[in-house]
This record gives structure tokens, C-alpha cells and sequence, in this order.
């Protein structure tokens, strides 16, 4: 979790773009987070072309109200997509962390319906299969045990929820994006046809590795399994290794089947 908040527009400073021919990674923010989650990683790895998604209610985006249907973000996000990225580029990959992972692969999911076979990769980091059931739910606390279960589910506390002005002004993004989390049921329609990576910290003590395994039922092509040293948010402290796979697979034959 991250004080930041950002929807779909594509929000922040330009996103670098990388080498020619480099396939774009859209990328989907974790619950309270927004697109400058992703900024230092334009700067720390330019030859990827990540393109941050900017969601209702946070950073710029502040004043408007955040989804709680998952249905009707990804409808938000690809609506701007057509007019950005799916415009210009004939491929991309999609990248989300957590909520971000269960977006990104909704929003592949449409894209594919819409476009074809656009989407090389699904990136996924930090999430059960998408049929997985939640068993411990923090929607419908009150803010203290609300922000206590968030705490316990993240493995930190940000120092901004000690602030009570940025509680308060943070506080109805993050509930919006849990309760979208905690309610996501996989919406109808066909398997992802694009491989995908699942990623995961080593330490993670909210997703199991057990709770993964469903995600190779979730493609066409198949699913490999990563993890990496950290816990929950193990990118946050350093996404050094993530952008090295990110980049290694995407170098790949873009008919490669996941390993």
C-alpha cells in the first residue's frame, strides 16, 4: 500500500520509452497507490517502455470518486487505453501488483476480446489466482481496525495514516480499492491467450505460494512461477530483479509459452 493515489489516464511525467520495437508494459497500481508508484522505475530501467495507469481518487485524479466495481474500472481503463497506448503499438504486456494483478489481467483479458492477440504477456506479483476465495476481509471495519487489517495484510504501515489530514483525504480511496478487491469475482468470458508470469515474494505471508498455483489455469499458454527475495511488497523495496524478468521475457519470442 502507498499514500499515493492516480486513473486510467496515463498520468505523470512522460513515461520513458525504450529501445525501438520495445514492447509497452501497462502498469496497474496495488490498492491506494497511483502512477507514481512506477516512476522511479522509468528512471531506473529506461529500456522498458512502462506506461503507469493514473485510477480514479488519487494524485491528480484526487477529486474523483474511485471505482468499487471491478467492471466498471477496467471499462474506465481500457476506454483510455484505446485512445493512448493500444493506438500507437500493435503488442503490450500488462504488469499490476496485488489489486493491480487481478486489473491487469481483466484489462488483458478485454483487450484480447477487442484487439486480438495485442497482449504478449501477463506480469502478475503478489496476487492469488483469480478464482481464489479471500478468506479475511477488512471492508466494513471501523477506520482504526480497518487500517490495522490493511497494516496486517501489506506487512507495513505508512507513516501518512499517522497524519490526520492525509488519513482522512487517503482514507476513501483505500477503502474503495478493497472493497473492489475483496468483491472481484473473474468477470465472464474465454481464458487469457497470452502466457503469464507470476511473480511473488519468497517472504510473502498474505499470498501462499499454494494460492498461485491457479493462475495456470487462467491461460491458453501456460503460467511460470517466480519468486523473489522479500515479502508482500517486496517491489517497494527493491524492484531490481522484477524488471530484470520483466525485461528477459519480453526479449523473448513473442509465440513463447510460459515456462
Amino acid at each position: 500500500m502507498s499514500p499515493q493515489l492516480s486513473g486510467p489516464e496515463l498520468s505523470g511525467p512522460p513515461p520513458t520509452v525504450g529501445s525501438a520495437g520495445s514492447v509497452p508494459v501497462i502498469c496497474l497500481p496495488h490498492a491506494g497507490a497511483g502512477a507514481s508508484f512506477f516512476w522511479p522505475w522509468q528512471r531506473r530501467c529506461p529500456e522498458l517502455d512502462l506506461i503507469p495507469v493514473q485510477l480514479p481518487g488519487r494524485e491528480e485524479r484526487i477529486d474523483e470518486k474511485p471505482p468499487t466495481d471491478l467492471r466498471a474500472a477496467v471499462d474506465t481503463v481500457v476506454a483510455d487505453l484505446v485512445g493512448g497506448v493500444l493506438g500507437r503499438c500493435t503488442q503490450v504486456a500488462l504488469f499490476g501488483h496485488s489489486l493491480g494483478a487481478v486489473l491487469a489481467y481483466e484489462v488483458a483479458r478485454r483487450i484480447e476480446a477487442r484487439a486480438g492477440g495485442r497482449v504478449t504477456r501477463l506480469f502478475v506479483s503478489g496476487s492469488p489466482a483469480p478464482d481464489a476465495m479471500r478468506e479475511r476481509h477488512a471492508t466494513g471495519l471501523s477506520d482504526d481496525d480497518f487500517l490495522a487489517r490493511v497494516e496486517e495484510f501489506a506487512g507495513f504501515r505508512h507513516e501518512a495514516f499517522d497524519i490526520p489530514e492525509l488519513r482522512e483525504m487517503l482514507l476513501p480511496t483505500i477503502r474503495a480499492d478493497v472493497e473492489l478487491h475483496e468483491s472481484y469475482v473473474p468477470l465472464p468470458g474465454p481464458r487469457l491467450r497470452a502466457p503469464i508470469t507470476c511473480l511473488r515474494g519468497h517472504d510473502d505471508a498474505l499470498v501462499a505460494a499454494a494460492d498461485t498455483a491457479g493462475w495456470r489455469e487462467a491461460s491458453e499458454r501456460g503460467c511460470e512461477t517466480v519468486e523473489l527475495p522479500g515479502g508482500h511488497m517486496y517491489l517497494a523495496d527493491d524492484p531490481s530483479a522484477l524488471l530484470r524478468i520483466m525485461g528477459e521475457r519480453l526479449a523473448e519470442p513473442t509465440g513463447a509459452v510460459a515456462r
